[in-house]
C-alpha cells in the first residue's frame, strides 16, 4: 500500500513538473505577450517576466516593442522636372499596440516595408530635383506622414523617416558641375571687378597726392626698381626722369664760376690795332667815283 502511494505521488509530481514545463513562459523586458485561447484573443497582454498558459489550449505570441530600423531599398523614379533619380531611405518604427499588430495585419514588418517603398516612389514623383538635394527635411516629414497614416491602424507608430542618398545620372552630374563652375566664375569676376574699382579710386587719390610733390614720383620709381630687382631673371629698362636732368643742370657750374681746385689762367689783354681796317662800304664808294 505504501509503495503504491509513493508511486502515485511520484507520478503526480512528474505530471506536475511536465505541466509546469509545458505551461511556463518567460517574456523579456522589451517584449509583450499576446495570448490566444482556442483561437480567441485574450484581452490581457502579458508583461515581462514569468507567466503561465494552459498547454494545448492557449498560444502565446511574443511581440517586440523595440524601435526597428528598416532600410528601404533604392527606388528609381522620375521627378516633377523630368530627371531620373534613385533614392534610398531608412524607416524607424515601433509597435505601440501588440494586439492590433498581431490581429490586424499578417506581418507588420513586411507591411511597413511595402508602404515605405510605395510612399518613397510617390514622394519622388511629386518633388523636384532641387528639393531632393537641398530640402530633405520637408520631404522627410511628408514621407513620414504618408507611411504613418495606415500604420496607425496596425498598432505601429513611425518614429522617423530619413532619405539617405540620391543617386543622379552621370550626365546630370556633369551638368550640375558645369553650372556650379560657371556660378563660381561669375562671382570671381564680380569680386575682381569690385577690387579693380576700389584700387582705381585709391590710385587716383595717390596720383593726386604725388602730383603736388614731384619728389614722390622719384621715390615711387625707386621703390618699383627695388621690387623688380629682387627677381634676377629679368632685364630692367630704367627710364631717365626729366626732373633729374633738371636737377643736374641746376647743380652744374657756370663758366663764370671757376671750379674749385682749378687755377684761373690770366686773360691776355687785347690791344687795338693801329692799322686802319678797310671799310667795304667806303671802298665801294671810292671805286664808284673813279
Amino acid at each position: 500500500m505504501v509503495e503504491e502511494l509513493v508511486a502515485a505521488g511520484v507520478t503526480l509530481v512528474s505530471a506536475g513538473a511536465v505541466y509546469v514545463m509545458a505551461a511556463a513562459r518567460v517574456v523579456k523586458q522589451y517584449e509583450r505577450g499576446v495570448v490566444f485561447r482556442l483561437g480567441k484573443l485574450r484581452p490581457d497582454v502579458r508583461g515581462p517576466g514569468f507567466t503561465m498558459i494552459v498547454p494545448g489550449v492557449d498560444k502565446l505570441r511574443k511581440v517586440n516593442m523595440q524601435i526597428v530600423t528598416m532600410p528601404v531599398p533604392g527606388q528609381e523614379g522620375i521627378t516633377r522636372d523630368n530627371v531620373t533619380v534613385r533614392v534610398d531611405a531608412v524607416v524607424y518604427f515601433k509597435v505601440t499596440s501588440p494586439a492590433e499588430a498581431v490581429v490586424r495585419v499578417e506581418d507588420y514588418r513586411f507591411a511597413v516595408a511595402q508602404m515605405a517603398q510605395t510612399s518613397l516612389r510617390s514622394i519622388i514623383g511629386k518633388s523636384e530635383l532641387d528639393d531632393l538635394l537641398s530640402n530633405r527635411e520637408k520631404l522627410n516629414q511628408g514621407l513620414e506622414l504618408m507611411i504613418d497614416s495606415p500604420a496607425v491602424e496596425w498598432g505601429v507608430t513611425i518614429d522617423r523617416v530619413e532619405i539617405k542618398d540620391v543617386s543622379l545620372p552621370e550626365t546630370m552630374k556633369r551638368s550640375m558641375a558645369r553650372q556650379a563652375e560657371a556660378d563660381r566664375e561669375r562671382r570671381a569676376r564680380v569680386i575682381n571687378a569690385d577690387a579693380e574699382l576700389q584700387a582705381s579710386k585709391k590710385l587716383a587719390e595717390a596720383a593726386k597726392e604725388m602730383s603736388e610733390q614731384p619728389a614722390a614720383l622719384q621715390l615711387r620709381l625707386l621703390q618699383t626698381v627695388v621690387a623688380v630687382a629682387a627677381e634676377k631673371n629679368s632685364t630692367l629698362v630704367l627710364p631717365f626722369p626729366v626732373e633729374l636732368l633738371r636737377f643736374l643742370e641746376r647743380a652744374a657750374p657756370t663758366p663764370q664760376q671757376p671750379v674749385q681746385g682749378q687755377r684761373q689762367q690770366p686773360v691776355q689783354e687785347q690791344r687795338p690795332s693801329l692799322e686802319p681796317r678797310p671799310d667795304p662800304d667806303s671802298e665801294g664808294s671810292i671805286s664808284g667815283q673813279d
